[in-house]
């Protein structure tokens, strides 16, 4: 993730200039400057301050949103580890990640909603506690059709998101 990138995304989401942004954590406008460019990196006690400026938390800001889906890292830095566990919220009408065909497995289990496993040509509906358990041989994805978001704890080994 792009600390600085999102920090810009943040700060103009709510309609904030850099020298109204500063002036909250009591930063100068420069050094701001210098983070959203990422030409410095802040300090977790400032990174703190300035998430609570844009008005979210830690868990909120290093949330990866894309398109219709959401990706939440349950471990920081799974990519170094066998396998990755992401929760991923699918929104409405929206799909997931497009999963190109790898070596490997992936595991999932639907928390909340009702998906549906696009696995190559083949799908499979998935209801609230149901799971699916795939090689990935075939482009896959999640795909939400239904009038509710869906949640799904999604393991994939060798990491891949």
């Amino acid at each position: 993730m792009n600390v600085g990138q999102r920090i810009r995304q943040l700060r103009t989401k709510n309609n904030l200039t850099q020298e109204e942004l500063a002036s909250r954590c009591e930063l100068t406008k420069g050094y701001l400057s210098q983070l959203e460019n990422d030409l410095a990196t802040p300090s977790l006690p400032t990174l703190q301050d300035i998430v609570v400026a844009l008005g979210t938390n830690m868990s909120q800001f290093f949330m990866d949103e894309k398109g219709g889906y959401t990706i939440r890292w349950i471990v920081p830095n799974a990519q170094k580890n066998e396998m990755e566990p992401i929760l991923v919220e699918i929104r409405p009408g929206e799909d997931s990640q497009l999963m190109q065909p790898h070596e490997g497995e992936e595991f999932g289990y639907v928390l909340n909603g009702r998906v549906i496993l696009v696995n190559g040509k083949e799908e499979y509906p998935i209801k609230k506690g149901g799971t699916f358990y795939i090689k990935g041989d075939y482009e896959h994805f999640l795909k939400n059709t239904g009038s509710h978001s869906a949640q799904v704890l999604w393991i994939c080994t060798p990491p891949a998101f």
